[in-house]
């Protein structure tokens, strides 16, 4: 694997784990009617390549669920993001 092929996995892993974190603390801050975390945050986040790790979270704490946006746009943006992988390897 080229080096650039490492640099873009390293960076992919951190921000997948980055959003993951972020949906689980926002969950337990909901629970506990604390301080929460933007929903812009969020999303920025998710575009910046977390959302495979966002939709993971979703799904594994039941948090945004409801939230329409939520619940179609990290499906759908980790489906864009996998066919753009994929597509990378196959090119190299």
């Amino acid at each position: 694997m080229p080096i650039w092929g490492l640099i873009i996995f390293f960076y992919l892993s951190v921000m997948n784990i980055t959003m993951y974190v972020m949906m689980w603390s926002d969950k337990r801050k909901a629970e506990q009617e604390k301080w929460r975390i933007k929903e812009r945050t969020l999303w920025t986040v998710a575009f910046l390549g977390g959302a495979i790790g966002g939709w993971l979270a979703m799904r594994l704490f039941r948090h945004k669920t409801k939230r329409t946006a939520f619940a179609i746009g990290l499906p759908g943006l980790s489906l864009v993001y996998l066919t753009v992988l994929l597509f990378l390897e196959r090119l190299f």
